[in-house]
Formats: structure tokens, C-alpha cells, sequence
């Protein structure tokens, strides 16, 4: 398909790029079972449900509240799609609606693969990214981008939050680790961690 982002025995990726402010929406499929989950329904739900569909999605994540990122959350959920965000985020789709509150550390089982949900706050209190165990995959949401962190403007955004949990969470993954933001390109853990204190010397 014209959406295969990346792709092992086991599991692959598709990537749709969604909306005004141009968000990635990931789909991770089991490639033994076939069944799929859905990272961040943020806009275009047409779109969205036609490659649900094609692919076995059977539940929507969501990284984080903020509007851009779930924008097709009432459109995934009518067509009977379970969302998931964190109960510190879940405030945020109060308008929208959600099914279930994910925890830091929980595990997601999609087929046979698993997801480790790990609770990054900073960007929201809620934010939270998902590493594929046995693979160099991270979905970091908009906690981490190439060139730095998310944006910690917005209100219950805290810039020396989002510091720790890039620095103690995030870095403490392998070098060759994938990260795959909620907009733009991809980039690593080896490419962003000797900048760090770049980062936190400008201060954002």
C-alpha cells in the first residue's frame, strides 16, 4: 500500500499526514494475526476509516488531548472504534468522547505484537508515547521532534517537564531507536540525545 511507512517480519507501519496543521496518523499491524491499531485520529476521518478498514484496526491511541489530534474521534468511535488516552489527558475529549483511560507502563497487545505505553508529560500532563517492543519503533506524540521538544506554550504544557521526560524516559531508549513524531519526519534517539542541553539552554 501506498501508506507502508516501515515494515519488519512482524509488524509494519502506515502513516497517513492529516489536516491544516499536516499530523501523522500511524496505523501498527500484526502481520501474523492482522490485526491493527490506529495512533492518534486527528482529522480527515474518511480517510482514516477507509484505512481502518483495510488494515484490521480494532482501537484508536491517542498520544495526547490537544485539538489537532483528535479532531476524528467521534467519527472513529460511531463507526465502533474503542479510543484510549490517558485520564490525565482524558478532560481534553470531553467534547469528543473516549472509551478507555491508558496507564504509563501498560501494555498493549495488538496481534502479537506489543506496545509499552510510557507516560511523558510536558507537552500535556497527559502525554503519552508508545515503544514496539523488539523493534526500534517509538511513537513520541509531540513530545519529541527532530531539533527538540514539543511546544510547552500551551496551557498544561511545563518546559522543564518535558525536559525530564525526554532526558530520563525517552533517552534512556537505545541510540538506534526510531522515533516517529505527531508531525513531520522521522528521526532517532542517537540524532536528538547530544543535544540536549542545546535544548535546554534556549529554553524550548
Amino acid at each position: 500500500m501506498a501508506t507502508l511507512h516501515w515494515q519488519n517480519p512482524d509488524v509494519e507501519v502506515h502513516k497517513l499526514v492529516v489536516g491544516p496543521v499536516e499530523n501523522n496518523v500511524f496505523v501498527v499491524r500484526c502481520r501474523l494475526t492482522g490485526e491493527a491499531v490506529l495512533i492518534d485520529a486527528a482529522n480527515e476521518h474518511e480517510r482514516l476509516l477507509e484505512l481502518c478498514t483495510a488494515l484490521g484496526v480494532r482501537r484508536v491511541l491517542e498520544t495526547h488531548g490537544h485539538w489537532d489530534h483528535i479532531q476524528a474521534v467521534p467519527a472513529m468511535r460511531e463507526a465502533g472504534y474503542e479510543v484510549g488516552v490517558t485520564a490525565l489527558d482524558a478532560p481534553r475529549l470531553a467534547d469528543v468522547g473516549y472509551d478507555v483511560l491508558l496507564d504509563d507502563k501498560e501494555v498493549i497487545e495488538v496481534g502479537r505484537v506489543r506496545l509499552h505505553a510510557l507516560h511523558t508529560p510536558g507537552h500535556t500532563a497527559g502525554s503519552i508515547c508508545f515503544q514496539v517492543a523488539e523493534t526500534p519503533l517509538l511513537f513520541s506524540g509531540d513530545t519529541l521532534f527532530p531539533g527538540g521538544p514539543g511546544a510547552t506554550k500551551f496551557e498544561g504544557g511545563d518546559f522543564d517537564t518535558i525536559i525530564r521526560s525526554i532526558g530520563d524516559t525517552l533517552f534512556a531508549l537505545p541510540d538506534t531507536t526510531l522515533v516517529l513524531p505527531g508531525h513531520g519526519n522521522d528521526t532517532t534517539i542517537g540524532a536528538e540525545r547530544p543535544h540536549l542541553d542545546e535544548w535546554i539552554a534556549r529554553g524550548w
